[in-house]
């Protein structure tokens, strides 16, 4: 995949930050949220047009009048301006309004269909693109995404990190997942990142921490809505915050250092990779024994799962995770998937497959 830098978001100083309105909603809102968002220099200003909503009924946004909203501000305060777009209409709407930045959205991102028609609709356009992660934790789905579009012609790309939908009982409104945009980022590490905290939240007591942890795990910066008045919001107004109160956020996040700590770290990294060989041994060893088990059950006629067993083992390690500071459900994640490996080799001692 080809991958030009975005140089709106390459003349900032790190981090990059979006800011704006999680809804364009009249144009003396628009331009209140962006006069107090310019004077701290944020690197863009972003607002939603075109509002895809769970049920009808909803505010689903002003439409295209919201555009000469956007295009003032951009004249006006010299600031790039960024806004979501799901379909060709809006893909061409946006560009004659000379929208600086277009994103495509969680809900569009899943359905390919939809990608290809944006792709389609870009093709021998330059204009800047960031790809929102599914709404379902499915990485080879967001990278398909990206692959439309680039196949289009469009190399610059971006992505945008904004968790993933679980069902019930929940801290967050989307749950970060963040081995998935980790993983994305070790794929392809030259695609800018940003963090969407407002939508992992839901709630904007949570912002500082998911800003903190998005700057701590390497991201490129971070899209976060604010709004003058959250309270008055035709939409999403419990996870926005007033420019303020952004600032205040943006001024207590610590920087780290991306470069590395010399000899210190090195011998730590070395511990670790002598460790990790030594579980790869650990985890090859009872495979092994677990295909020798397979041969039992192969030859007395037993079944090859057996319940009582599975749920023994994982109890079992769960119980002392917290004496080792290991959470309680990583452990149970991680004995899953060795016990399913260890299901698979059985099974194919008893259905004598063969490498």
């Amino acid at each position: 995949m080809k991958i030009n830098s975005i140089d709106i978001l390459q003349k900032s100083t790190s981090p990059i930050i979006g800011a704006g309105p999680c809804s364009a909603e009249s144009e003396e809102q628009v331009m209140e949220v962006a006069r107090s968002l310019a004077e701290r220099g944020v690197t863009f200003f972003r607002a939603g047009i075109w509002k895809p909503r769970t049920k009808p009924g909803c505010f689903e946004g002003v439409g295209k009048v919201g555009l000469q909203w956007l295009k003032r501000v951009r004249e006006e305060l010299s600031l790039p301006v960024a806004t979501e777009v799901a379909t060709p209409e809006h893909v061409e709407q946006a560009l004659e309004a000379g929208i600086d930045i277009l994103w495509v959205g969680a809900r569009t991102t899943t359905n390919p269909f939809a990608v290809q028609d944006i792709a389609d609709s870009l093709r021998g356009v330059d204009v800047p693109v960031l790809v929102k992660n599914p709404v379902n934790p499915d990485l080879e789905l967001w990278i398909g995404a990206l692959e439309r579009l680039n196949n289009a012609g469009i190399t610059r790309l971006g992505t945008i990190h904004r968790g993933f939908s679980s069902y019930g009982e929940k801290i967050f409104r989307n749950s970060p997942q963040w081995q998935i945009p980790l993983e994305l980022k070790r794929r392809l590490p030259e695609l800018p990142m940003l963090c969407d905290p407002s939508h992992i939240a839901g709630k904007r007591e949570l912002l500082y921490m998911l800003c903190q942890e998005a700057m701590d795990l390497s991201f490129d910066g971070l899209m976060v809505e604010s709004h003058c008045h959250p309270e008055c919001a035709l939409s999403d107004g419990r996870q926005q915050v007033v420019p303020q109160e952004l600032f205040v956020i943006l001024d207590r996040l610590v920087h780290r250092s991306k470069q590395s700590a010399g000899n210190e770290i090195s011998r730590y990294r070395t511990l670790l990779d002598e460790i990790d060989a030594e579980l790869l041994h650990l985890i090859a060893k009872r495979m092994e024994i677990s295909r020798e088990i397979g041969e039992v059950k192969k030859e007395k006629g037993l079944r090859v799962f057996q319940p009582y067993r599975y749920s023994e083992t994982v109890e079992r390690f769960a119980e002392h995770s917290e004496a080792h500071r290991v959470d309680a459900d990583t452990i149970k994640a991680i004995f899953e998937v060795i016990h399913s490996e260890s299901i698979r080799q059985q099974l194919r001692i008893v259905n004598d497959i063969i490498d």
